[in-house]
């Protein structure tokens, strides 16, 4: 598999930054040593003078140097990540959505809370945003928390659904991301960026998964 297809990214080589930094410094010799050769013998260049063009050629070349060793390295996690998401292809993810679908008579998905609540309340809502179900699910702690939905006679199988959570810590609203779990189908690039394609939800960015189940 071609992963700079996937990386969407080439990398300068070492030999063509050294060559470039070389260049720079010998066309900096040269329009130095020209300009000392045409000065006026009675108002000669000051030595500090000199000595600062030198550190500004000093500095170009090495902020030059850096920026090629930037991109090098950039280029080699690009390539990381392509392999790791490739890994992905077929494994269950999460991904920021509050996106449920029946299948074998439950739906599952997951939520993060900013900080511990005593009170968490799951709504499950139908096709038209109307609340089907609402159950309780007490105090929890920070963090992410999983649930698991009977679907009962409330949802027929393969049914798409949507859930809500509202956690409180006394009369202070807690924030709760949600998450749906879906399953990877592909790994591509696009406008240079890496995607994940997910069997319901589609397309999403792979900086987008927040965990591998």
């Amino acid at each position: 598999m071609d992963i700079t297809a996937l990386n969407g990214s080439t990398t300068a080589t070492p030999t063509m930054s050294a060559k470039n930094a070389a260049d720079t410094q010998d066309r900096f010799l040269k329009l130095l040593v020209a300009q000392m050769k045409n000065q006026d013998p009675l108002n000669p260049m000051d030595n500090a003078q000199v000595t600062s063009q030198m550190a500004q050629i000093q500095q170009v070349t090495s902020l030059s140097t850096l920026d090629t060793s930037i991109k090098g390295l950039g280029g080699q996690l690009g390539q990381m990540q392509a392999l790791q998401s490739i890994s992905l292809v077929g494994r269950e993810v999460s991904v920021p959505s509050d996106s449920l679908q029946v299948s074998g008579g439950e739906a599952g998905g997951s939520y993060e809370l900013d900080g511990p609540a005593k009170n968490v309340k799951l709504e499950i809502l139908g096709p038209a945003g109307n609340v089907i179900d609402t159950q309780q699910l007490g105090a929890q702690g920070s963090g992410r928390q999983t649930f698991s939905w009977q679907a009962g006679a409330l949802a027929a199988e393969g049914s798409e659904l949507k859930y809500r959570i509202t956690a409180t810590n006394g009369t202070t609203a807690v924030t709760a991301t949600t998450y749906a779990h879906d399953k990877v189908t592909a790994v591509y690039s696009e406008d240079s960026r890496l995607k994940l394609n997910l069997e319901r939800l589609g397309p999403v960015d792979y900086t987008s998964v927040s965990a591998v189940n």
